[in-house]
């Protein structure tokens, strides 16, 4: 068998990394984020070293505009994008955003170029498609030369159509052209082909970076972002966690560290700062209430976890035999510092920090108060830990506040549950019956906050291992067309539950609120 090649290090191409978990990212269900969130994001973006954040769809809506303005305004180093359809007053709104960026701002414009989109979106003939893609991308050369067009299912676009389109658009301005698995269709070699073919095919195509970017749908995206830059793309468009429409988009942590772990054959790198993967991913969970599933590559909480014997000597003997990467070389390196009631606040603010989190003095003054408490309960406080106190005291203003929470049930006992809460800083008290300690809990405070939601669903898991470990809730409500996550996490359950539930009800008023501000 032929031994493969090594490739040298100075012989590697830096491919741009374009992150749009502030965008396509935000468009899953129960990913939705607000405006002091998205910055959250957007500031670990920033220690990521990422070349482009894609921070919103301006014309979306009003709170999407201020969400990209704001990161334009406060980010420094890494691009913003704003994403806008090919449109004149998509691609104006959008630099409104994006002007306060200067000349890192990126226009990001776009129209479907499949026969498919075509006839059933667009309902248009392609040739009018065409000049409204020279149009707008004109349009956006007015603004600024950062200019990427996307040719929205291009992998189902015939060839021929689809370099005719990209030859015009960079002809027309455009210095980044993204070819994107709209619908997660296609699989490696068909990719490679088609950036091939437009390499190959296209007059003007050094003249512009050739972009990807890949959907999740047949569990190929990261695969199928490799095939793309073997075959000449320069950059590819991800997100944090590979979240985003349906089955998701390519996992930043999984492409980046491919390429780190695999430099022996791919002559590619990045300028991610991949201790910062770890953080990002445990924020980005803390934020959407979305776990990261044990077995995911890079970030799970299994991906560094040895259970079998013959895997456990071996790491004990020496750790590449079962690692391919370090604990380290993604944000994994353990502590020196052992958090517990003796720790002070210098210890946990650096704690913190590694972990990606900045918080403001009264922020970080509430953190230490639940720190403080809940090391007296537990032996040793873990990161795991720490991301749940985060969760509780880094949110927007509450109406709605837990005070106590007394339960009595049993299996000769109908459940009772007698919950005091603050409302607008007004102290109120219920008791309910129910089917179970969780479900009193919940009708105590539905009666008391007087909600209309609905639970569709309730999730326990524990956050660290042992008795005194804490658990952790996860819940989703809707009224109406919003669906909001909650969570909450306590030695008690119940307790856990009911601040899941309140969080939860709290992040559906503050939607509801910002959607009547708006109107």
């Amino acid at each position: 068998m032929a031994k493969a090649k090594t490739v040298a290090q100075d012989d590697h191409q830096i491919i741009r990394i374009f992150d749009t978990t502030l965008r396509d990212g935000e468009q899953a269900p129960g990913n939705s984020m607000n405006i002091e969130e998205k910055l959250r994001i957007a500031k670990q973006l920033q220690k990521l070293n990422v070349d482009v954040i894609e921070a919103g769809f301006p014309i979306a809506s009003d709170g999407d505009f201020e969400a990209v303005r704001l990161v334009a305004q406060t980010i420094k180093g890494p691009q913003i994008a704003g994403l806008c359809r090919s449109s004149e007053k998509d691609i104006d709104r959008a630099w409104d955003a994006l002007k306060y960026a200067g000349e890192r701002g990126r226009i990001h414009t776009f129209i479907a170029t499949s026969d498919i989109h075509m006839k059933y979106k667009l309902q248009m003939e392609p040739d009018k498609v065409l000049a409204a893609a020279v149009k707008a991308v004109k349009r956006a050369a007015l603004y600024t030369p950062n200019v990427e067009f996307s040719c929205e299912d291009a992998v189902r676009t015939r060839l021929p159509f689809l370099a005719e389109v990209v030859e015009a658009v960079i002809a027309a301005g455009a210095t980044t052209v993204n070819i994107p698995d709209t619908v997660g269709y296609t699989v490696p070699f068909e990719y490679f082909n088609i950036i091939k073919y437009l390499k190959d095919t296209v007059p003007n195509i050094d003249k512009a970076v050739i972009s990807v970017h890949c959907h999740n749908d047949l569990g190929l995206s990261v695969a199928n972002s490799i095939a793309a830059i073997q075959a000449g793309a320069g950059q590819v468009e991800c997100t944090i966690n590979g979240i985003g429409e349906r089955a998701g988009n390519c996992s930043l942590e999984e492409f980046v560290m491919i390429l780190r772990t695999r430099r022996d054959i791919l002559p590619f790198t990045t300028n991610i700062v991949t201790d910062h993967l770890t953080p990002a991913s445990r924020l980005l969970t803390t934020i959407t209430g979305i776990p990261v599933q044990p077995n995911k590559a890079v970030v799970g909480a299994n991906a560094f976890a040895h259970e079998a014997g013959i895997h456990q000597h071996g790491m004990l003997m020496e750790k590449s035999t079962y690692e391919i990467m370090t604990p380290e070389s993604v944000g994994l390196s353990a502590s020196s510092i052992v958090l517990g009631k003796h720790s002070g606040h210098h210890a946990l603010k650096k704690r913190l920090l590694e972990l990606g989190y900045d918080l403001n003095d009264e922020q970080f003054s509430r953190a230490f108060i639940r720190f403080k408490e809940l090391a007296d309960l537990k032996k040793e406080v873990f990161d795991e830990d720490l991301d749940a106190i985060v969760t509780d005291e880094a949110r927007e203003e509450d109406l709605y506040k837990l005070d106590q929470i007394t339960v009595t049930c049993g299996s000769f006992a109908v459940a009772t549950a007698t919950v005091q809460m603050e409302i607008n800083g007004v102290a109120v008290r219920m008791a309910e019956m129910g089917d179970g300690p969780v479900d009193s809990t919940f009708k105590a405070i539905k009666k008391l906050t007087k909600s209309k939601a609905t639970l569709s669903q309730y999730n326990v898991g524990s956050i660290t291992g042992g008795t005194d470990a804490q658990g952790e809730v996860t819940v989703r409500v809707s009224e109406g067309n919003h669906t909001v996550v909650g969570k909450g996490a306590s030695t008690d359950i119940i307790v856990a539950s009911a601040k899941a539930y309140i969080h939860a009800l709290n992040r559906l008023n503050n939607k509801q609120k910002r959607m009547v501000e708006a109107v």
